[in-house]
């Protein structure tokens, strides 16, 4: 299978983003479809969400870029 070409700005935005030094997101991993994120509660925290694991295994939060891994499921690679 071939590889898509890519836009070569987007790449260079990405690289300068993961040079950044910022940790990565957090990760959770879950035995449950269904997820609820709250940012980690307290004054910190972001309105409450519920996400629905699809097909993929995982689901990211779309306030604080937490990761939800489905246990044994197609995304947990530990």
């Amino acid at each position: 299978m071939s590889k898509l070409p890519t836009d070569p700005n987007l790449e260079a935005r990405a690289r300068a983003a993961g040079a950044t030094g910022f940790p990565a997101p957090e990760t959770i991993y879950t035995r449950d479809h269904r997820v609820m994120c709250d940012g980690g509660g307290g004054a910190l925290g972001h309105p409450r969400v519920y996400y629905e694991m699809g097909d993929d295994g995982f689901v990211e939060c779309g306030y604080c870029d937490r990761r939800f891994i489905l246990e044994a499921g197609p995304a947990d690679e530990r």
